[in-house]
């Protein structure tokens, strides 16, 4: 392949050469994503695992030892669940909701935004008159009232963060298409009797969803830190398959009682992962922008 035609690969080492702070958040998603993966290979323990918990093993401070002879490197619970086990599960939870919502609700809203672009009429004023609606009320409280209606529960949580996520795209990618519709070569695929379905995935999609590629590690990041407030909230996964907010909710009762690794060493792990994937999301937003790109 010639240097004029460079590989993905190639590409995103572009995109983070030079930039460290990048690299390393590249570096912790990797990472989170292998622990949440392979965390029943990982995990010392099941901590949902009722057979497999110990009630005399409750509120152990970190480095202490179980009864089974292991040791707790962050402590355990109330109920005796190992702390560092419990992060592992609630990270597959966390990021399993987070995905599949933003990927689910980020087609959804590319799908919806090319429709209204490609048809117009009253078929766009429905449309964007949703979209309008969405984006009036605030994403967290839409989820609660979604979740105060229909229950709690992992599928649901699913459902209120898709619907919070594909407003906004259809809206930036209706306004990418609109513009595209204008040039010479759709004008060329309808003179050579392509009908609109062709001409929407052909042509319209892939020069269309760039912006949405752009900003799709932004969704997730703000997905994981909605699902963890709804599930700290007590609203979002129920506790026999624990997230994040929902680990962090368990120990904020022993907060001021000393018990501080609780909810710390959850939170920490929910920082350090937004964290990493906003630095990411950022410096691929800035790749993308064709100012600053000619300035590297």
């Amino acid at each position: 392949m010639s240097k004029q035609d460079p590989t993905r690969l190639e590409k995103i080492w572009k995109a983070f050469r030079g930039h460290p702070i990048a690299i390393a958040g590249l570096i912790g998603i990797t990472f989170f994503l292998l622990v949440a993966f392979f965390a029943p290979l990982l995990a010392p323990q099941n901590p949902y695992d009722q057979t497999q918990l110990d009630i005399l093993d409750g509120l152990l401070p970190p480095m202490s030892q179980l009864g089974t002879g292991q040791t707790s490197w962050l402590g355990t619970d109330a109920l005796g669940r190992d702390i560092l086990s419990a992060v592992m599960y609630g990270l597959r939870i966390s990021l399993f909701v987070s995905f599949v919502a933003v990927i689910v609700g980020s087609g959804l809203g590319v799908f919806l935004g090319l429709l209204a672009a490609m048809k117009r009429g009253w078929v766009e004023t429905v449309i964007m008159r949703s979209v309008d609606l969405k984006m009036s009320f605030p994403g967290i409280l839409l989820a609660l009232m979604l979740l105060a209606m229909f229950g709690t529960g992992v599928d649901k949580v699913i459902y209120a963060l898709i619907i919070g996520a594909w407003a906004s795209k259809a809206r930036l990618v209706r306004s990418v298409a609109l513009s595209e519709m204008k040039k010479e070569y759709i004008d060329a695929a309808r003179l050579a009797g392509i009908g609109n379905l062709r001409i929407m995935l052909r042509f319209l999609l892939p020069n269309s969803i760039s912006p949405v590629l752009v900003v799709l590690p932004m969704a997730i990041s703000g997905a994981i830190t909605a699902e963890a407030t709804l599930s700290f909230l007590g609203v979002g996964v129920p506790i026999t398959e624990p997230s994040l907010g929902l680990l962090i909710a368990n120990g904020n009762d022993y907060l001021l009682s000393g018990k501080w690794w609780i909810s710390i060493f959850p939170g920490l792990v929910l920082v350090a992962m937004v964290l990493c994937i906003n630095v990411v999301a950022d410096r691929i937003r800035d790749h993308a922008n064709p100012y600053l790109r000619g300035k590297e």
